[in-house]
């Protein structure tokens, strides 16, 4: 079981009469027992979303199943795996595949970003005749999900012939979704059905979650093992650690300190992705919200304020980040050590019980997203009405200048956080650059920073972006790639194999995606605060000259 070691200074008691408060009204037996009334008056969207809690129990006698699968994939010569999914069906895997990686001789890679560049590259880098593809989406009806399995079918058809294409693409999804109907009509290798009442975001110990894992070698009954334990530990009503990390969570949110800065080793980098999914949709609705601040590197102690809660997970073995400035400074820190990497399983329950106490203590409903439709809604009226006249609205564009970014920042005041958006190619060049800008950024404001690819973060920080207090500055980039690719309008839908028609590109939905998203905080209660830049096709060499222009 992972350790934990806090300083929590004159929060303490504020945390110590909320577990108090929680152990008089059996809070954890009542999650236990699926009480709704834990979160809400109405059992909407809480009743059907509580079967994570059973994960541990459920899942462990499915791991041999699991193992068999991933060892009949290996002794069949596949080399590599890619999962197409976005937000809760790809973030825990993409934790697997990093944390675990060199387990086995199959890689995993995740394709979890519209933009044209990216599914070329990802479409080149395969050979479908030794890559087995993996569509995972609970609902079935994720339109970036679909994209992608869509252009990748036919190409594996068109390389491989239809009958041996099927038998490279398995699905995960819920029960009787729109993607289980068209897998079983297009008779791919095996699907595998999840449980429905478990949301994206907490079905990391799910299918969509270990049959990835599975693949990448991860030892699936130790896993479920180590989460098992956490679940029994966060069974009872007091000494509960679920209880106390949710308690500290709201309490100090509550207080202000609403931006949780993730600090991690290594080999546990990638785990801060899915818990920012996790704590960000989860809580940020309501004009609430906790922050989660993933892939900052420490600064200095004047470059933070007064809003942040310090967390660093360390691996045995490696250095731990050094919190003993933030500690002298009154910064309130949690420190956890795990075990080893198969720690991880206890580290996602716990987050996502410890998630669920916070929403608890917030007046918050943890498991619904009401703000995620919006850009999702704006982005179809674009791409209607990219088929109705041919192109896309112009959208607003700011000139890309230190100045103008410098009058944006101007708005900024404490307590509030910098968002930079990127509708980009996620190359590593590109990353390094837009990390480069957010410290920049982080040292001239004193602001928390967050980061994302769109449009994999709409699916992730997107619901606590409009469902929050209002108090983010969002930096948004777009970019054109040299070329584009097209989206079949079905599998299938001429009559050459493999050659399907389109009325749609990945470029186009990518900017579709970032016009609505853009629109969607313009016109979110309260407006929220927006600057959007274009960089054309030298993505990395206008992010520079901005970077140096801001210097300047």
């Amino acid at each position: 079981m992972s350790h934990l070691t806090s300083s929590l200074g004159t929060y303490q008691s504020n945390i110590e009469a909320a577990l108090s408060r929680m152990a008089t009204d059996h809070v954890a037996s009542r999650i236990w027992s699926h009480d709704y009334t834990v979160w809400a008056d109405s059992p909407t969207e809480i009743t059907n979303r509580l079967g994570w809690l059973d994960c541990p129990t459920n899942m462990a006698p499915q791991a041999a199943e699991l193992t068999a699968f991933a060892d009949e994939i290996r002794a069949e010569g596949f080399t590599h795996v890619l999962l197409l999914g976005m937000g809760g069906s790809s973030l825990a895997p993409e934790v697997f595949s990093r944390i675990f990686a060199g387990q086995t001789t199959l890689t995993l890679s995740i394709l979890d970003s519209t933009h044209p560049a990216y599914v070329l590259e990802t479409t080149h880098a395969l050979d479908p005749a030794r890559t087995l593809y993996v569509t995972s989406t609970k609902s079935g009806g994720t339109v970036e999900t679909l994209s992608f399995f869509k252009h990748f079918f036919n190409d594996a058809i068109e390389k491989l012939g239809l009958e041996k294409a099927r038998q490279h693409f398995i699905a995960i999804t819920d029960p009787g979704s729109g993607l289980e109907t068209l897998m079983r009509e297009h008779q791919i290798r095996r699907i595998f059905l999840n449980d429905p009442n478990i949301g994206g975001r907490y079905s990391a110990l799910s299918h969509f979650g270990l049959v990835p894992a599975a693949l990448v070698g991860v030892d699936v009954a130790q896993l479920v093992a180590r989460a098992h334990a956490m679940a029994e530990a966060c069974r009872p009503d007091t000494n509960n650690p679920g209880l106390l990390l949710g308690a500290i969570l709201a309490e100090l949110a509550k207080a202000g300190r609403d931006k949780v800065t993730f600090l991690t080793s290594p080999t546990l980098e990638s785990f801060g992705d899915w818990v920012e999914q996790l704590v960000a949709e989860s809580t940020g609705k309501l004009g609430k919200g906790i922050l989660p601040v993933v892939g900052e590197t420490l600064a200095d102690v004047s470059e933070y304020g007064q809003d942040r809660l310090f967390v660093s997970l360390t691996l045995a073995g490696e250095p731990a980040p050094d919190l003993t400035a933030l500690q002298q400074a009154g910064h309130p820190t949690l420190a956890y050590t795990l075990a080893d990497r198969y720690d991880l399983g206890a580290q996602y329950f716990l987050w996502e019980f410890a998630t669920a106490v916070a929403g608890h203590l917030m007046d918050i409903q943890p498991f619904d997203q009401p703000n995620v439709e919006s850009a999702k809604i704006l982005a179809r009226k674009m791409m209607a009405e990219y088929k109705t006249t041919g192109q896309l609205p112009a959208g607003d564009t700011a000139p890309l200048t230190g100045d103008a970014l410098r009058a944006f920042l101007s708005q900024a005041q404490a307590g509030d956080y910098l968002s930079v958006q990127a509708y980009v190619h996620p190359t590593r060049e590109a990353a390094d650059a837009l990390q480069t800008l957010r410290h920049l950024l982080r040292a001239r404001t004193g602001l928390a920073t967050t980061l994302g690819f769109g449009p994999r973060f709409l699916h992730s920080t997107g619901q606590l972006h409009k469902g929050d207090a209002g108090n983010g500055l969002f930096i948004q980039f777009t970019s054109d790639s040299l070329e584009n690719v097209a989206i079949p309008n079905d599998v299938l839908s001429s009559s050459e194999p493999g050659k399907p028609d389109s009325s749609l590109t990945f470029g186009t939905l990518v900017r579709a995606q970032a016009l609505g998203d853009y629109e969607a905080l313009l016109t979110a209660t309260p407006p929220r605060r927006a600057i959007h830049f274009h960089l054309g096709t030298e993505v990395v060499g206008e992010l520079e000259k901005l970077i140096s222009n801001l210097q300047e």
